[in-house]
């Protein structure tokens, strides 16, 4: 969960550009982000895989408007409506991209290569036809907002139980990334994202801190495979809940236009 999600910059950032707050450019060169390259492979009417920007052209002339993320889980179709070739795919991904508009979702193949610390990584989208149906189990952004304030809570309370609340190399290796993300000024969503979205998302990565802290080992009192498990369970609707809310706040700018 601290990482972002390769689907929520597609997704943010292709949303600022469909709604005219970015230019091409732009946009894909915050999707790509640290990689190396994204390419876009089964796109309409294209004959082999293709760059972001006439990607995502082609996807605004096929008739999408918007672009919503899905981050399933196993027993947990976050965001899917099918069919069940495109959610096994996304399911397998962790995440994907639906489009608003047009029956088309992307799910990420992620290829990696060279020694720890020269990585060089190529994600690879695979186009694929989904269902134009209402995406599974997706809150508002009011929904989420209340209820990671439970959850973060709930997090705290587990984490202090089990005696893991900053104590140990990974909780400090965790605490660390997390505020040097924050030093760096990163935006959290792109251009054209309501303010209460940005909340959302910031605090649902709050969670997900506490979760990384939380099951990481080698600290804290919860060392038996008895405990290990007690933490799981204990922390399985606090992940959950976090990831909700973090499509909540991917899926605003759709719901904020659908809106009106």
């Amino acid at each position: 969960m601290l990482s972002e999600p390769r689907s929520g910059r597609l997704a943010s950032w292709g949303n600022a550009l469909l709604g005219g707050f970015v230019g091409p450019d732009d946009a894909a060169l915050a999707i790509v982000g640290e990689d190396a390259v994204h390419r876009v492979e089964g796109i309409p009417g294209e004959a082999g895989p293709v760059g972001l920007t006439l990607a995502l052209g082609r996807l605004r002339a096929l008739g999408a408007t918007g672009l919503r993320v899905a981050l399933p889980a196993p027993g947990h179709p976050l965001g899917l409506s099918g069919p069940p070739e495109f959610n096994a795919r996304a399911l397998e991904a962790e995440e994907a991209v639906v489009c608003q508009g047009a029956a088309l979702g992307l799910v990420p193949e992620v290829y990696e290569a060279g020694p720890d610390g020269d990585v060089h990584v190529e994600v690879v989208w695979h186009c694929l036809p989904v269902r134009e149906a209402p995406p599974a189990d997706v809150p508002s952004l009011g929904e989420a907002e209340r209820e990671l304030a439970e959850a973060l809570r709930e997090a705290t309370e587990v984490l202090t139980r089990l005696d893991v609340a900053g104590s140990g190399p990974v909780a400090e290796a965790a605490v660390d990334a997390y505020r040097a993300r924050a030093e760096r000024g990163r935006e959290v969503l792109a251009p054209g994202y309501p303010p209460r979205a940005v909340r959302v998302l910031e605090l649902a990565q709050r969670v997900g801190l506490l979760i990384s802290v939380a099951y990481g080992s080698g600290h804290g009192g919860a060392v038996s495979a008895s405990e290990m498990g007690a933490r799981a369970v204990a922390l399985r609707p606090v992940e959950r809940t976090a990831r909700r809310a973090q499509v909540a706040a991917y899926n605003a700018f759709v719901e904020e236009r659908e809106r009106g």
